[in-house]
């Protein structure tokens, strides 16, 4: 018997040979847990053939990449079950997201709190028959004849997709490909376009998935397109990491700001002033002043200049900066002055750039920093919007330094020190260094304002200051090549809160443009006028959104030194009203944020109310604590230090504000 002719194809680096023909199905079968493959560095489905010279790798269930495929293929089952219900359905797209997928529908009812159930009981169903998911090649021809009735699909077929909505189009040599969703008695069950890949069986999603909410859509985000109903779920390897996820998403909305927000009492979104404009109430305002105050000294003890800038301006200097027409979506429309545009600020570095060229500039200022609190306006859509960490109305931390090209990696070396400082003194201290670049291949140079030999010169120098202060700091870098701004490359520092979530703060931004557009220059030793490199940084970046952070991250349970209110005195009695009101003063005189619970509620209320508003230090007085001119402190967690001299109790409070105390254990007073 003949032998079959071999390959050679690369499996995990090695070199090996194997029968031509063989599918990753054959060539992974002893390795548990493969649910597809890595060709060329591609997902694949398993049951394609290898083609000779491949580097192939296996892509497991629990790999990042093996998620993805799993959400989308829990897609095609839910989109499957849908069209059960509703055989005359639209089919939208259905691509993966962020811990879940979604999938957009036409021509069915609004869906409801039973029906998700009902497509879930469904799904189910599907995944228990074990159908496998059959990848084919067809034309685009045949691709309009077999989904003549699907109008998305047609238009996808003809825009070939884009965004979100190529995952559900490949076009190669072969046209279009689809996958069907076969029964184990060889009958279709169900077909969609799509890229894939997929898993090899809807046995393999198993039980750890469920949907997770509705919402209506338009048809390519396009406002003027057709409505949709949009069904939200998400999926995981096994049934006890789904649960994990969802305790997360309890936990998360505990924690909402938006509902913390309220509760006590720091902030709220009126409708009469429009969607993504906040207001701060009382104690919402001493928080951020108290933000403000550190940030601003903080600035002025590393060199930095406090300066002022109108909120608006006219056209030419957005012109002059670059911003328009780069960023002209992202900025509200003119407003008209006899016929003369101005626009409503949004960003502070174009009026910083006046500043350094009202008059001559020497190199020995150099480098000259900038700083101010300066709110600028964003027209943000109104979908994207999310309380305090989406919104129109920025308080941004701007910096602008302007040093000799030489300055510019010590300077990205003190302002990566001067943002994790800050950071770590707000509590933050579990995060990594994203460094964002131009694409690399080039392909979207209209994107990006400047030479090659510039985008070169930035991106090296961002590169490595951030590895060398990864080093330095035990920090992860990742890369972002397309994320850049259309000025320059950027650093930012992703920052993970108390329940694991990421969030991108602070920003560290390279501009080698506005200095030339703006034409700034500083007489160099030689005597000669040369162009200064401009560097972009915000600690906070906008100050609402660091707001809306911590309260998440704290809970609401915001660590003495910010807390709105540091300490509450609560008398045991009205007997006790006066003695509890002098010791609420010497605090007062030592800068202590203090109220004094003299209302008529019951001495048990006025104790569940500290608890609730979630004050630090609550301090209770009776006849013994009078006596002994001492109080009794009881803690956030309940537990309780009593007869404390009202001396000692001040000291202590003082201390820990003063240090800026984060951690509750730290909070407690130390035992004798």
């Amino acid at each position: 018997m003949p032998s079959q002719p071999t390959i050679e194809i690369v499996v995990d680096g090695a070199a090996r040979s194997i029968e031509a023909g063989t599918t990753g199905t054959a060539l992974f079968s002893s390795e548990a847990g493969v649910v597809a493959m890595s060709v060329y560095g591609q997902p694949w489905d398993l049951d394609r053939e290898l083609p000779a010279g491949a580097d192939v790798s296996p892509i497991t269930l629990d790999s990042p990449v093996g998620l993805d495929i799993l959400r989308h293929s829990t897609t095609h089952v839910m989109a499957q079950a849908v069209q059960e219900i509703f055989p005359d359905v639209n089919l939208g797209i259905g691509p993966f997201i962020t811990d879940g997928f979604y999938y957009d529908f036409g021509n069915i009812e609004a869906v409801t709190p039973e029906l998700l159930k009902e497509v879930e009981k469904r799904m189910k169903r599907i995944v228990k028959e074990g159908q496998t998911f059959r990848r084919r090649e067809i034309s685009e021809d045949e691709g309009r004849a077999e989904l003549a009735d699907q109008p998305y699909k047609l238009e996808l077929i003809t825009t070939k997709g884009k965004g979100a909505e190529a995952a559900s189009v490949e076009v190669g040599a072969g046209g279009l490909t689809m996958y069907d969703n076969v029964r184990r008695d060889g009958t279709v069950a169900w077909t969609d376009l799509c890229r894939g890949p997929h898993l090899p069986s809807t046995r393999h999603i198993g039980t750890g998935f469920a949907l997770t909410k509705s919402s209506s859509a338009y048809w390519r985000g396009d406002q003027s397109g057709d409505s949709l109903q949009r069904v939200y779920g998400t999926a995981w390897p096994t049934k006890d990491e789904l649960r994990a996820y969802q305790e997360r998403l309890k936990e998360a909305e505990r924690r909402d700001h938006r509902r913390l927000g309220a509760e006590l009492d720091l902030f709220s979104f009126p409708e009469e002033l429009g969607a993504g404009l906040p207001l701060f109430h009382p104690k919402g305002g001493v928080l951020k002043r108290v933000m403000e105050d550190y940030v601003r000294q903080a600035h002025i003890s590393n060199g930095f200049q406090y300066v002022g800038t109108p909120h608006i301006s006219r056209e030419e200097l957005f012109h002059t900066s670059g911003h328009l027409p780069y960023y002209a979506d992202g900025m509200f429309p003119p407003m008209d002055d006899d016929g003369q545009a101005y626009y409503l600020k949004a960003m502070n570095c174009p009026m910083h750039n006046l500043i350094f060229r009202s008059r001559g500039r020497s190199y020995r200022e150099l480098p000259l920093r900038l700083f101010e609190f300066g709110t600028v306006y964003r027209n943000e859509k109104s979908g994207v919007l999310q309380g305090l960490t989406r919104v129109r109305s920025i308080t941004q931390d701007d910096s602008h330094s302007y040093c000799m090209p030489e300055q510019a990696p010590d300077e990205v070396r003190h302002l990566l020190t001067f943002v994790l400082t800050v950071l770590k003194d707000f509590g933050l201290d579990d995060f990594y260094l994203e460094v964002s670049t131009r694409d690399e291949d080039g392909t979207k140079k209209d994107k990006f304002i400047g030479t090659d030999e510039q985008w070169a010169q930035a991106s090296e120098i961002l590169s490595r200051i951030a590895q060398e202060c990864a080093q330095e700091h035990g920090l992860r870098v990742v890369d972002d090549p397309g994320g850049a701004a259309f000025y320059g490359p950027k650093i930012s520092v992703q920052a993970k809160d108390a329940i694991g979530r990421t969030w991108q703060m602070s920003t560290i931004q390279y501009d080698f443009n506005q200095p030339h557009r703006f034409g700034l220059a500083y007489t160099a030793p030689d005597g000669t006028h040369r162009e200064p490199v401009m560097i972009h940084s915000a600690k906070f970046g906008a100050i609402e959104r660091f707001i809306g952070v911590l309260t998440e991250h704290y809970a609401g349970a915001f660590p003495a030194w910010l807390a709105p209110v540091q300490v509450r005195l609560v008398p045991v009695a009205d007997a006790f009203d006066d003695y509890v009101s002098e010791v609420a003063q010497a605090l007062r005189e030592r800068g202590v944020r203090v109220e004094t619970d003299l209302s008529d509620d019951r001495f048990g209320k006025k104790i569940r109310n500290a608890s609730k508003d979630k004050i630090p230090f609550t301090l209770i007085a009776g006849g013994e604590d009078a006596e002994a001119g001492a109080v009794s402190f009881r803690f956030r967690d309940g537990e309780q230090s009593n007869g404390v001299p009202v001396a000692r109790a001040v000291e202590h409070i003082v201390r820990v504000i003063e240090e800026r105390v984060n951690d509750p254990a730290g909070e407690k007073l130390p035992r004798d």
